[in-house]
Protein backbone atom coordinates (compact mmCIF):
# COMPACT_ATOMS: atom_id res chain seq x y z
CA UNK A 1 0.00 0.00 0.00
CA UNK A 2 1.56 3.17 -0.32
CA UNK A 3 0.63 5.84 2.19
CA UNK A 4 -1.17 9.02 1.20
CA UNK A 5 -1.37 10.74 4.78
CA UNK A 6 2.65 11.30 4.84
CA UNK A 7 1.96 13.77 1.89
CA UNK A 8 0.97 17.44 3.13
CA UNK A 9 -0.54 17.81 -0.22
CA UNK A 10 -2.38 14.58 -0.35
CA UNK A 11 -4.12 14.87 2.73
CA UNK A 12 -5.27 18.52 1.59
CA UNK A 13 -6.75 17.25 -1.37
CA UNK A 14 -8.84 14.45 0.75
CA UNK A 15 -10.11 16.83 2.81
CA UNK A 16 -10.82 19.21 0.21
CA UNK A 17 -12.50 17.19 -1.73
CA UNK A 18 -14.34 14.11 0.50
CA UNK A 19 -14.58 16.25 3.64
CA UNK A 20 -15.68 14.43 6.60
CA UNK A 21 -17.44 11.43 4.16
CA UNK A 22 -14.55 9.24 5.79
CA UNK A 23 -15.98 9.48 9.24
CA UNK A 24 -20.06 8.65 7.49
CA UNK A 25 -18.67 5.70 5.97
CA UNK A 26 -19.57 2.60 8.07
CA UNK A 27 -18.69 -0.25 5.73
CA UNK A 28 -21.44 -1.50 5.07
CA UNK A 29 -20.89 -2.74 1.13
CA UNK A 30 -23.75 -1.30 -0.60
CA UNK A 31 -21.71 0.70 -2.57
CA UNK A 32 -19.82 -2.44 -3.83
CA UNK A 33 -22.63 -4.36 -4.50
CA UNK A 34 -24.59 -1.30 -6.40
CA UNK A 35 -21.69 -1.07 -8.89
CA UNK A 36 -22.32 -1.85 -12.50
CA UNK A 37 -18.56 -2.83 -12.57
CA UNK A 38 -19.58 -5.62 -10.50
CA UNK A 39 -21.56 -7.14 -13.26
CA UNK A 40 -18.03 -7.50 -15.60
CA UNK A 41 -15.38 -7.86 -12.92
CA UNK A 42 -14.81 -7.44 -9.23
CA UNK A 43 -14.75 -4.18 -7.84
CA UNK A 44 -14.52 -3.31 -3.84
CA UNK A 45 -15.35 0.41 -3.63
CA UNK A 46 -15.83 -0.17 -0.10
CA UNK A 47 -12.30 -1.76 0.14
CA UNK A 48 -10.99 2.05 -1.31
CA UNK A 49 -13.50 4.01 1.09
CA UNK A 50 -11.92 1.63 4.30
CA UNK A 51 -7.86 2.52 2.70
CA UNK A 52 -8.86 5.94 2.93
CA UNK A 53 -10.05 6.24 5.98
CA UNK A 54 -6.84 4.81 7.40
CA UNK A 55 -4.95 7.00 5.06
CA UNK A 56 -3.63 4.01 2.84
CA UNK A 57 -4.62 4.00 -0.57
CA UNK A 58 -2.92 2.32 -3.01
CA UNK A 59 -2.57 4.88 -5.91
CA UNK A 60 -0.90 2.67 -8.42
CA UNK A 61 -3.92 0.44 -8.74
CA UNK A 62 -5.97 0.43 -11.32
CA UNK A 63 -9.22 0.56 -9.89
CA UNK A 64 -8.47 4.19 -8.86
CA UNK A 65 -9.57 4.92 -12.45
CA UNK A 66 -12.12 2.43 -12.89
CA UNK A 67 -15.22 4.61 -11.51
CA UNK A 68 -17.63 6.07 -14.31
CA UNK A 69 -19.31 8.36 -11.66
CA UNK A 70 -22.66 6.72 -12.66
CA UNK A 71 -23.86 8.32 -8.93
CA UNK A 72 -25.48 4.40 -8.56
CA UNK A 73 -23.89 3.74 -5.73
CA UNK A 74 -24.34 7.72 -4.05
CA UNK A 75 -27.81 7.23 -4.63
CA UNK A 76 -28.26 4.08 -2.42
CA UNK A 77 -25.49 4.90 0.94
CA UNK A 78 -27.54 4.94 3.54
CA UNK A 79 -25.10 7.15 4.81
CA UNK A 80 -25.49 9.94 2.53
CA UNK A 81 -21.58 9.22 1.59
CA UNK A 82 -20.42 11.16 -1.88
CA UNK A 83 -18.45 8.60 -2.90
CA UNK A 84 -17.61 10.28 -6.06
CA UNK A 85 -16.26 12.63 -4.32
CA UNK A 86 -14.25 10.60 -2.57
CA UNK A 87 -12.88 9.02 -6.38
CA UNK A 88 -12.27 12.20 -7.90
CA UNK A 89 -9.84 12.87 -4.41
CA UNK A 90 -8.06 10.10 -5.42
CA UNK A 91 -7.04 10.57 -8.41
CA UNK A 92 -6.68 14.28 -8.41
CA UNK A 93 -3.96 13.58 -5.85
CA UNK A 94 -2.42 10.92 -8.37
CA UNK A 95 -2.45 14.03 -11.24
CA UNK A 96 -1.45 17.26 -8.97
CA UNK A 97 0.71 15.39 -6.43
CA UNK A 98 1.78 12.97 -9.26
CA UNK A 99 2.42 9.77 -7.08
CA UNK A 100 0.48 7.82 -9.72
CA UNK A 101 0.95 7.00 -13.00
CA UNK A 102 -2.33 8.33 -15.54
CA UNK A 103 -3.42 5.98 -17.91
CA UNK A 104 -1.88 6.63 -21.23
CA UNK A 105 -5.36 7.74 -23.21
CA UNK A 106 -6.78 9.87 -20.47
CA UNK A 107 -3.13 11.96 -20.52
CA UNK A 108 -3.46 12.17 -24.08
CA UNK A 109 -7.12 13.62 -23.89
CA UNK A 110 -5.94 15.78 -21.07
CA UNK A 111 -3.47 17.12 -23.36
CA UNK A 112 -5.58 17.73 -25.88
CA UNK A 113 -8.02 19.44 -23.61
CA UNK A 114 -5.42 21.78 -22.20
CA UNK A 115 -3.96 22.74 -25.52
CA UNK A 116 -6.50 23.21 -28.10
CA UNK A 117 -9.46 22.83 -26.05
CA UNK A 118 -11.17 19.58 -27.03
CA UNK A 119 -10.35 15.61 -26.01
CA UNK A 120 -9.89 14.65 -29.62
CA UNK A 121 -7.29 17.26 -30.59
CA UNK A 122 -9.00 19.13 -33.29
CA UNK A 123 -8.21 22.21 -34.19
CA UNK A 124 -9.99 25.48 -32.21
CA UNK A 125 -10.26 26.71 -35.58
CA UNK A 126 -13.06 23.98 -36.44
CA UNK A 127 -15.20 23.99 -34.12
CA UNK A 128 -17.75 25.54 -35.97
CA UNK A 129 -17.27 22.99 -39.17
CA UNK A 130 -20.45 20.48 -38.01
CA UNK A 131 -22.77 23.82 -38.87
CA UNK A 132 -21.27 23.91 -42.48
CA UNK A 133 -23.81 24.51 -44.97
CA UNK A 134 -26.79 25.20 -41.90
CA UNK A 135 -28.80 27.75 -41.57
CA UNK A 136 -27.21 28.88 -37.94
CA UNK A 137 -25.68 32.10 -36.92
CA UNK A 138 -23.15 33.50 -34.75
CA UNK A 139 -24.50 34.48 -30.87
CA UNK A 140 -24.80 37.95 -30.54
CA UNK A 141 -26.70 39.98 -27.55
CA UNK A 142 -29.77 39.63 -27.59
CA UNK A 143 -30.60 35.97 -29.44
CA UNK A 144 -32.84 33.90 -27.41
CA UNK A 145 -30.96 30.91 -26.87
CA UNK A 146 -26.93 29.59 -26.81
CA UNK A 147 -26.57 26.50 -28.44
CA UNK A 148 -23.77 24.51 -26.76
CA UNK A 149 -22.70 21.09 -29.53
CA UNK A 150 -19.86 20.35 -26.92
CA UNK A 151 -16.66 18.77 -27.65
CA UNK A 152 -17.46 15.55 -29.08
CA UNK A 153 -20.57 16.10 -31.52
CA UNK A 154 -18.68 19.22 -32.61
CA UNK A 155 -15.54 17.12 -33.56
CA UNK A 156 -16.87 13.36 -33.68
CA UNK A 157 -17.06 12.51 -37.53
CA UNK A 158 -19.72 9.91 -35.99
CA UNK A 159 -21.88 12.45 -33.83
CA UNK A 160 -21.57 15.59 -35.76
CA UNK A 161 -24.80 14.22 -37.10
CA UNK A 162 -26.75 14.81 -33.87
CA UNK A 163 -25.81 18.60 -33.57
CA UNK A 164 -26.70 19.18 -37.16
CA UNK A 165 -30.02 16.92 -36.37
CA UNK A 166 -30.71 19.49 -33.05
CA UNK A 167 -29.61 22.83 -35.47
CA UNK A 168 -32.45 21.78 -38.10
CA UNK A 169 -34.95 21.15 -34.99
CA UNK A 170 -34.44 24.45 -33.82
CA UNK A 171 -34.95 25.93 -37.26
CA UNK A 172 -37.52 24.24 -38.01
CA UNK A 173 -39.82 25.28 -35.30
CA UNK A 174 -38.55 28.99 -35.56
CA UNK A 175 -36.24 29.41 -32.46
CA UNK A 176 -33.87 32.06 -32.44
CA UNK A 177 -30.56 30.23 -31.40
CA UNK A 178 -26.82 30.64 -32.22
CA UNK A 179 -23.20 29.25 -31.48
CA UNK A 180 -20.17 30.38 -30.06
CA UNK A 181 -17.92 28.36 -31.86
CA UNK A 182 -14.64 29.19 -31.55
CA UNK A 183 -14.67 31.13 -28.91
CA UNK A 184 -16.25 28.26 -26.69
CA UNK A 185 -14.01 25.11 -25.01
CA UNK A 186 -14.50 22.03 -23.75
CA UNK A 187 -17.14 22.28 -20.63
CA UNK A 188 -14.68 20.56 -18.34
CA UNK A 189 -16.63 17.94 -16.51
CA UNK A 190 -14.53 15.00 -17.32
CA UNK A 191 -11.23 16.98 -16.29
CA UNK A 192 -12.29 17.66 -13.44
CA UNK A 193 -13.91 13.91 -12.47
CA UNK A 194 -10.08 12.73 -13.42
CA UNK A 195 -8.14 14.67 -11.13
CA UNK A 196 -6.98 17.98 -12.90
CA UNK A 197 -8.65 20.45 -10.89
CA UNK A 198 -6.86 23.58 -12.31
CA UNK A 199 -7.16 22.85 -15.61
CA UNK A 200 -11.19 22.15 -15.00
CA UNK A 201 -10.88 25.98 -13.37
CA UNK A 202 -9.47 27.56 -16.55
CA UNK A 203 -11.96 25.84 -18.56
CA UNK A 204 -15.07 26.83 -16.50
CA UNK A 205 -13.57 30.80 -16.51
CA UNK A 206 -12.68 30.72 -20.09
CA UNK A 207 -16.70 29.62 -20.98
CA UNK A 208 -17.43 31.53 -18.63
CA UNK A 209 -16.16 34.70 -19.69
CA UNK A 210 -17.34 34.00 -23.01
CA UNK A 211 -20.77 33.56 -22.07
CA UNK A 212 -20.74 36.47 -20.04
CA UNK A 213 -19.17 38.59 -22.72
CA UNK A 214 -21.90 37.17 -25.36
CA UNK A 215 -24.41 38.38 -23.03
CA UNK A 216 -25.82 34.83 -22.64
CA UNK A 217 -28.48 34.27 -20.44
CA UNK A 218 -30.03 30.38 -21.67
CA UNK A 219 -27.76 27.30 -22.52
CA UNK A 220 -29.10 24.45 -24.41
CA UNK A 221 -26.67 21.32 -24.34
CA UNK A 222 -26.48 18.45 -25.81
CA UNK A 223 -24.25 16.28 -23.78
CA UNK A 224 -25.68 16.05 -20.26
CA UNK A 225 -21.92 16.11 -19.02
CA UNK A 226 -22.25 19.94 -20.10
CA UNK A 227 -25.60 20.34 -18.62
CA UNK A 228 -24.79 19.07 -15.62
CA UNK A 229 -21.45 21.02 -15.67
CA UNK A 230 -23.39 24.53 -16.57
CA UNK A 231 -26.16 23.78 -14.06
CA UNK A 232 -23.81 22.95 -10.78
CA UNK A 233 -20.71 23.56 -11.12
CA UNK A 234 -20.45 26.60 -13.02
CA UNK A 235 -22.49 29.00 -10.42
CA UNK A 236 -19.66 28.44 -7.85
CA UNK A 237 -17.58 30.41 -10.05
CA UNK A 238 -19.73 32.87 -11.30
CA UNK A 239 -21.39 31.10 -13.91
CA UNK A 240 -25.18 31.66 -13.60
CA UNK A 241 -26.82 31.11 -16.78
CA UNK A 242 -30.38 28.94 -17.30
CA UNK A 243 -29.66 25.87 -18.45
CA UNK A 244 -31.76 22.85 -20.42
CA UNK A 245 -30.65 19.44 -22.03
CA UNK A 246 -32.08 19.37 -25.61
CA UNK A 247 -34.46 16.96 -24.94
CA UNK A 248 -36.09 19.28 -22.30
CA UNK A 249 -36.46 21.74 -24.67
CA UNK A 250 -37.69 19.29 -27.46
CA UNK A 251 -40.58 18.06 -24.90
CA UNK A 252 -41.05 22.08 -24.51
CA UNK A 253 -41.69 23.01 -28.06
CA UNK A 254 -43.56 19.89 -28.80
CA UNK A 255 -46.06 21.29 -26.26
CA UNK A 256 -46.57 24.37 -26.96
CA UNK A 257 -47.21 23.59 -30.70
CA UNK A 258 -44.04 24.85 -32.58
CA UNK A 259 -43.06 21.34 -33.47
CA UNK A 260 -45.57 19.31 -34.87
CA UNK A 261 -44.65 15.70 -35.90
CA UNK A 262 -46.08 14.14 -38.50
CA UNK A 263 -44.34 11.34 -39.88
CA UNK A 264 -45.43 7.94 -39.46
CA UNK A 265 -42.54 6.30 -37.93
CA UNK A 266 -42.72 2.11 -37.10
CA UNK A 267 -40.45 1.31 -35.34
CA UNK A 268 -39.66 -0.43 -31.80
CA UNK A 269 -37.68 2.02 -29.22
CA UNK A 270 -36.45 1.54 -25.98
CA UNK A 271 -34.40 4.36 -24.64
CA UNK A 272 -31.47 4.74 -21.93
CA UNK A 273 -31.36 6.94 -19.35
CA UNK A 274 -28.16 8.66 -19.10
CA UNK A 275 -26.27 9.11 -15.84
CA UNK A 276 -25.85 12.16 -16.04
CA UNK A 277 -29.23 13.20 -17.39
CA UNK A 278 -31.14 10.83 -14.62
CA UNK A 279 -29.34 9.66 -11.64
CA UNK A 280 -27.20 12.66 -11.41
CA UNK A 281 -30.13 15.48 -12.55
CA UNK A 282 -33.69 13.51 -11.74
CA UNK A 283 -34.73 14.21 -16.00
CA UNK A 284 -36.58 10.98 -17.25
CA UNK A 285 -39.95 12.11 -17.89
CA UNK A 286 -39.10 14.69 -20.75
CA UNK A 287 -37.11 12.27 -23.14
CA UNK A 288 -39.86 9.59 -23.02
CA UNK A 289 -42.43 12.48 -23.50
CA UNK A 290 -40.35 13.39 -27.02
CA UNK A 291 -40.33 9.91 -27.87
CA UNK A 292 -44.03 9.25 -27.36
CA UNK A 293 -44.84 12.06 -29.72
CA UNK A 294 -43.55 10.57 -33.07
CA UNK A 295 -46.51 9.08 -34.56
CA UNK A 296 -46.37 5.23 -34.61
CA UNK A 297 -43.01 5.24 -32.42
CA UNK A 298 -43.56 2.07 -29.88
CA UNK A 299 -41.64 2.79 -26.60
CA UNK A 300 -40.44 -0.09 -24.47
CA UNK A 301 -38.76 -0.34 -21.78
CA UNK A 302 -35.22 -2.35 -20.47
CA UNK A 303 -35.18 -4.17 -17.66
CA UNK A 304 -32.61 -1.76 -15.93
CA UNK A 305 -34.25 1.95 -16.68
CA UNK A 306 -34.62 5.30 -14.89
CA UNK A 307 -33.22 5.31 -11.44
CA UNK A 308 -31.80 2.13 -12.27
CA UNK A 309 -30.82 2.61 -15.62
CA UNK A 310 -27.53 0.98 -16.58
CA UNK A 311 -24.54 3.07 -17.29
CA UNK A 312 -23.07 2.96 -20.75
CA UNK A 313 -19.20 3.26 -19.06
CA UNK A 314 -18.44 6.56 -20.38
CA UNK A 315 -18.35 8.96 -17.35
CA UNK A 316 -15.39 9.88 -14.72
CA UNK A 317 -13.20 10.33 -17.79
CA UNK A 318 -13.76 6.56 -19.02
CA UNK A 319 -14.76 7.66 -22.56
CA UNK A 320 -10.83 8.60 -23.05
CA UNK A 321 -9.86 5.26 -21.14
CA UNK A 322 -9.53 1.90 -22.87
CA UNK A 323 -11.92 -0.84 -21.65
CA UNK A 324 -11.04 -4.53 -22.05
CA UNK A 325 -13.71 -6.62 -24.40
CA UNK A 326 -15.88 -8.46 -22.02
CA UNK A 327 -15.75 -5.49 -19.34
CA UNK A 328 -18.10 -3.07 -21.12
CA UNK A 329 -21.42 -2.17 -19.59
CA UNK A 330 -22.35 -1.22 -23.01
CA UNK A 331 -22.42 -4.97 -24.43
CA UNK A 332 -25.24 -5.55 -21.71
CA UNK A 333 -26.89 -2.76 -21.91
CA UNK A 334 -26.93 -3.35 -25.82
CA UNK A 335 -28.32 -7.12 -25.41
CA UNK A 336 -30.97 -5.90 -22.70
CA UNK A 337 -32.30 -3.45 -25.70
CA UNK A 338 -32.35 -7.03 -27.83
CA UNK A 339 -34.14 -8.66 -25.13
CA UNK A 340 -37.42 -6.42 -25.54
CA UNK A 341 -37.14 -6.46 -29.00
CA UNK A 342 -36.52 -3.08 -30.04
CA UNK A 343 -34.51 -2.54 -33.26
CA UNK A 344 -33.67 1.35 -32.13
CA UNK A 345 -32.03 1.84 -28.75
CA UNK A 346 -32.39 5.72 -28.46
CA UNK A 347 -29.82 7.76 -26.65
CA UNK A 348 -29.56 11.23 -25.45
CA UNK A 349 -25.99 11.51 -24.71
CA UNK A 350 -22.75 11.48 -27.11
CA UNK A 351 -20.98 8.95 -25.13
CA UNK A 352 -23.58 6.50 -24.79
CA UNK A 353 -23.88 7.44 -28.57
CA UNK A 354 -20.19 6.35 -29.13
CA UNK A 355 -19.99 3.35 -26.56
CA UNK A 356 -23.71 1.73 -27.89
CA UNK A 357 -22.55 1.95 -31.92
CA UNK A 358 -19.31 0.46 -30.47
CA UNK A 359 -20.98 -2.41 -28.92
CA UNK A 360 -23.33 -3.02 -31.88
CA UNK A 361 -20.62 -3.88 -34.01
CA UNK A 362 -18.41 -5.82 -31.97
CA UNK A 363 -21.00 -8.13 -30.84
CA UNK A 364 -22.12 -8.06 -34.74
CA UNK A 365 -25.56 -7.05 -34.20
CA UNK A 366 -25.97 -4.35 -36.44
CA UNK A 367 -28.30 -5.77 -38.90
CA UNK A 368 -30.84 -6.17 -35.77
CA UNK A 369 -30.70 -2.63 -33.83
CA UNK A 370 -29.82 1.38 -34.66
CA UNK A 371 -28.26 3.19 -32.23
CA UNK A 372 -30.08 7.03 -32.68
CA UNK A 373 -30.09 9.95 -30.69
CA UNK A 374 -33.15 11.35 -30.01
CA UNK A 375 -33.14 14.61 -32.28
CA UNK A 376 -31.95 11.90 -35.13
CA UNK A 377 -35.82 10.38 -34.32
CA UNK A 378 -37.42 14.12 -34.21
CA UNK A 379 -35.91 15.06 -37.10
CA UNK A 380 -37.07 11.92 -39.05
CA UNK A 381 -40.83 12.23 -37.85
CA UNK A 382 -41.04 16.12 -39.16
Amino acid sequence: MQAVAPFKEAADIIKEEGGDVFKLCYQCGTCSATCPWNLVRSFIIRRIMHQAQLGLVDLEDDEMWLCATCGACVQRCPRGVEIIDVMRAMRRVITEVGVAKVPDSLRIAVKNISGVGNPLGEPQEKRADWAEGLDVKTYTKGTEILYFPGCVPAYDPKVKRVARAIANILNQAGVDFGILGTAETCCGESVRKTGSESLFQTLAQSNISAFQEAGVTKVVTTSPHCYHTFKNEYPELGGNFEVIHYSQFLAELIKDGRLKLSKEMNKKVTYNDPCYLGRHNGIYDEPRQVLQSVPGLELVEMLDSRENSLCCGGGGGRIWMETKKGERFSDIRVEQALEVGANVLAVACPYCMLNFEDSVLTLDKSDVMEIKDIAELVQEAI
